[in-house]
């Protein structure tokens, strides 16, 4: 199974698309790590690394998605 990362930083717009990723992800195809980066300060070089510019973003087979835009990265270091 693959596995797909959401990150956010627990923002409204995070949230908000935090609800529609779950719902419309095909979970038989895909295991969904949700990372609240607020909470998990630690994983946002991770999340750098990988292509992460702002959240919230989905990470789908190492390929970054920006969906609209609560914050950027840089702004939660």
């Amino acid at each position: 199974m693959n596995t797909a990362q959401f990150y956010h930083a627990g923002c409204p717009v995070c949230l908000g698309a935090e609800q529609m990723v779950a719902d419309a992800i095909d979970h038989s195809r895909y295991q969904v790590e949700v990372v609240h980066l607020g909470e998990q300060p630690d994983r946002i070089a991770t999340a750098e690394a990988t292509g992460v510019k702002s959240v919230p973003a989905l990470v789908l087979n190492g390929q970054v998605f920006h969906i609209n835009f609560g914050a950027a990265i840089a702004d939660l270091k």
